[in-house]
C-alpha cells in the first residue's frame, strides 16, 4: 500500500473531531461538558452529528471519550464487551444501577474490561482534561447503549429524548419525536431485576489490570491481556495485547484480518511494505489484513502500545457471575 493509502487508516489524537450531543445525558448538568469520538466503526453514539473516522469493518469498534475534571458518564448498559484503557488523566469507574454497588480508581495505561450486562459510569477526577479509549465488540457494537431509567427522566428534564428507534430529540432546537415514534421505554422492574450487580472484588480482581504490572509481565514476550488465554481470560469477539520495547519484535508479519495498534506511551515507528509512519500517544493506526509490517519505538524513554484484532467469537457477553 502507498504511504497515503496508509495514511488514510491512521486517525492522529489531534485531528480527532468530538461531538458533544452523542448521548442521552448531553445536556443533563455534571455530564453536559463530555466529549465522544468515534474513531472506527459506527459506535455507539445516539446522535446524527457523530463523525466517523474510519468506517471499515474490524469486528470491532474503537472510540473514545474526553471529559473535563468532575465531569461524568451516566448509568448504562451494554450488549456486547466494552474496553477502556487510560491514556490521560485519573478515572473513577463505577456501576450497579445508581452507581454504588462499586468502583475502581484507574491511572494512565491501566485497562478495564468491563462486564456486559451490568450498569456503569465513569468520571474524571484529576485536575486536567482526562481521555479514555474504548474498545467496544461487534461491528454494530450490540445495536446501541441501555440506559438506567432516572437517566432517561434527568434527560427529559433538560431537554433530551431519546426514541424507540435510538435517536435523540433535542426540544431545546424545537425538535420532537417523529409520528410512530414512540419514547424508548424505560425498564421495568423485573428488567432491572435481570441485571447483574457484582462486587468490587469480583470486577477488580477479574477484569481490570494495571499498567506497570503489564509492563513487568512484558520483559520477554507481548502480554496478552484480553483472550482465551489471557490474563483476562475473556472471548469477547476480539484479542487485545500489551507491547512494550522489551518486547517488540523486530521481525516482520501480517494478521488475516484488519488489526489496531494503539500507543499509549512514547512514539512507535510502524515499518510496512512501501513505507513507514510513525505514531504518538492517542494515535490510532488500522493496519490492513495482510500486509507485512512491524511496530517498534522510534525514540528513547518509555514506549508502551495496545495491539486489538477480532477473533471468530460472539462478540456476547462477559460476565461469569
Amino acid at each position: 500500500m502507498t504511504p497515503q493509502e496508509i495514511e488514510s487508516r491512521i486517525v492522529r489524537y489531534g485531528d480527532l473531531r468530538p461531538c458533544r450531543t452523542a448521548f442521552i445525558d448531553a445536556h443533563t448538568p455534571g455530564s453536559d461538558q463530555k466529549e465522544n469520538f468515534t474513531i472506527i466503526g459506527g459506535g455507539v453514539s445516539e446522535s446524527p452529528d457523530q463523525h466517523v473516522h474510519i468506517g471499515i469493518p474490524h469486528g470491532f469498534n474503537i472510540g473514545a471519550a474526553g471529559q473535563p475534571p468532575k465531569c461524568r458518564n451516566s448509568m448504562h448498559n451494554h450488549r456486547t464487551a466494552e474496553v477502556f484503557f487510560i491514556l490521560s488523566g485519573r478515572w473513577r469507574f463505577f456501576w450497579g444501577e445508581h452507581g454504588d454497588a462499586g468502583e475502581v480508581i484507574l491511572e494512565e495505561g491501566d485497562i478495564f474490561n468491563i462486564p456486559t450486562n451490568i450498569f456503569r459510569g465513569f468520571e474524571n477526577i484529576g485536575t486536567d482534561y482526562g481521555m479514555i479509549m474504548a474498545v467496544l465488540g461487534g461491528d454494530d457494537a450490540g445495536g446501541g447503549v441501555i440506559w438506567a431509567p432516572h437517566v432517561i427522566e434527568d434527560a427529559k428534564a433538560h431537554g433530551l429524548i431519546l426514541g424507540e428507534n435510538g435517536k435523540l430529540y433535542d426540544s431545546k432546537k424545537g425538535e420532537t419525536l417523529p409520528d410512530g415514534v414512540s419514547p424508548m421505554p424505560l425498564l421495568t422492574q423485573a428488567e432491572l431485576d435481570k441485571v447483574d450487580c457484582p462486587s468490587a472484588m469480583q470486577v477488580i480482581g477479574g477484569y481490570v489490570r494495571r499498567y506497570l504490572d503489564m509492563v513487568a509481565l512484558a520483559e520477554d514476550a507481548p502480554v496478552k491481556v484480553i483472550g482465551e488465554t489471557g490474563i483476562i481470560r475473556d472471548k469477547p469477539g476480539f484479542e487485545i495485547d500489551f507491547i512494550t520495547r522489551a518486547c517488540a519484535s523486530d521481525e516482520m508479519h501480517k494478521h488475516d484480518r484488519p488489526s489496531v495498534l494503539m500507543p499509549v506511551k512514547g512514539h512507535w515507528r510502524v515499518d510496512y511494505q512501501g513505507g513507514s509512519a510513525t505514531l504518538a500517544p492517542g494515535d490510532t493506526m488500522s493496519v490492513p489484513e495482510g500486509l507485512m509490517h512491524r511496530a517498534v519505538p522510534s525514540m528513547t524513554g518509555e514506549a508502551a502500545l495496545y495491539h486489538i484484532i477480532a477473533t471468530d467469537d460472539a462478540a456476547g457477553a462477559t460476565w461469569q457471575g
